[in-house]
């Protein structure tokens, strides 16, 4: 079984990060168990939406970019779509990489006992990601992310175990939809964090890394869903988890931890820490993966994960997070232009990709049914509001 997992464990780990954990310890915290309904249709849209990702990646052993690139006619067209794609990747996964480093920062610092060894922290994660991007290939980053994937599942689903959840609340939350007062951000926030643009470039590149025939299309799509379901469950378990403690202020993924040592003991503390380490590693070698992956296939680069220019890429990217978070530079205008660059891109990529994924002369006969169009288009529809609240929200509409 875990030789036929591939990809969609990286993609998982890249949509559980530190900010997905916040936002879910965020909506558990203030909702209680009301918005699981809007993570199980997120979860249900990222299935969809990576399984379309996936299947181009498999077909035309190519990059999202290049398969975009090729199709695309009109020359001021194709080259707008490059730049929105290019701008919001490269600048808002450097944004938000501080983040990632500053998540796995916070766990390593829970597990550290010694208080002057806590500033060098951010740096040695830096140094450790860089190094096993420099030096691994896709397999071994693939059996890294497995075990990290394992830790972080384990830990945070002991957490839900821990605080005794209602299954007749949670069951209630899932399947009986509706918007608490004050919700609407939140819930925009909380799909924003799984439904992840940088995703689709991502799994697009790694599958055909892993796979080269269409004969492999059946292994694909389980190797999405199951993980991604996985990624799921774990993003659940942390709204759970939030929902039984008790948080006046939520400022960061480790004060749902703070908040569950008095009630559950230093058990519950520890495995918030761990997972959160484990969370903010992955996300941390995903982000500036993308990146590299993005600007190869916008220039051409030959070589993948081996070329130089690919490495200097994913470089920067990690460099700007360690950057960043050592010398307490909170980039607030780039974050914001990442959000709204993200917002625009999620319904143009949605939108594409289901163009791309029905034409006939890329896809053969692996082009979509009637049934995951209709799907399609209705996530295309929400990614276009999903992208506007996104935007109004940022320039301060909402």
């Amino acid at each position: 079984m875990f030789k036929k997992i591939g990809p969609g464990v990286l993609v998982a780990a890249a949509f559980v990060g530190p900010g997905t954990i916040t936002m879910c310890t965020l909506a558990g915290a203030q909702f209680g168990y009301a918005l699981i309904w809007a993570l199980l249709v997120s979860i249900i849209a990222t299935m969809v939406l990576q399984a379309m990702a996936g299947r181009i990646g498999l077909v035309t052993q190519s990059g999202l970019v290049d398969v975009v690139r090729t199709e695309l006619s009109t020359p001021w067209f194709k080259n707008l779509v490059i730049i929105i794609v290019l701008g919001a990747i490269l600048i808002g996964n450097a944004a938000y990489e501080a983040g990632n480093i500053g998540g796995a920062t916070l766990g390593l610092e829970q597990l550290v006992p010694r208080q002057q060894l806590r500033p060098f922290l951010p740096a040695t994660i830096g140094i450790v990601i860089f190094l096993l991007l420099w030096f691994s290939s896709y397999k071994i980053l693939e059996k890294i992310f497995m075990g990290l994937v394992g830790i972080m599942g384990v830990s945070f689903v002991i957490c839900a175990v821990i605080t005794q959840p209602s299954m007749i609340g949670i069951l209630k939350g899932m399947f009986v939809p509706k918007l608490p007062e004050n919700g609407l951000l939140t819930l925009v926030a909380l799909v924003g964090t799984t439904v992840v643009p940088y995703n689709l470039f991502l799994h697009a590149s790694l599958v055909k890394e892993k796979w080269n025939s269409t004969k492999d299309l059946k292994a694909v799509n389980r190797d999405t869903i199951i993980s991604i379901g996985l990624g799921g469950l774990v993003s659940m378990a942390i709204l759970i988890t939030a929902s039984a403690a008790p948080i006046s202020e939520i400022n960061n993924a480790l004060d749902m931890a703070k908040a569950l040592e008095p009630l559950f003991g230093k058990m519950a503390f520890l495995f918030m820490a761990i997972g959160l380490l484990a969370a903010g590693i992955t996300s941390a070698i995903t982000a500036p993966l993308a990146a590299a992956y993005v600007a190869s296939s916008c220039f051409g680069w030959e070589g993948g994960m081996q070329n130089k220019k690919f490495k200097m890429v994913w470089a920067i990217v990690l460099l700007c997070g360690v950057v960043f978070l050592s010398f307490d530079i909170k980039p607030i205008e780039v974050i914001q232009f990442a959000q709204v660059a993200n917002g625009i891109l999620l319904p143009v990529m949605a939108s594409l990709l289901l163009w791309v994924v029905n034409k006939k002369s890329v896809m053969g006969n692996n082009t979509n049914s009637l049934l995951q169009n209709v799907v399609g288009i209705a996530i295309v529809v929400f990614a276009i509001f999903l992208g506007t609240k996104s935007i109004f929200k940022v320039i301060g509409l909402f």
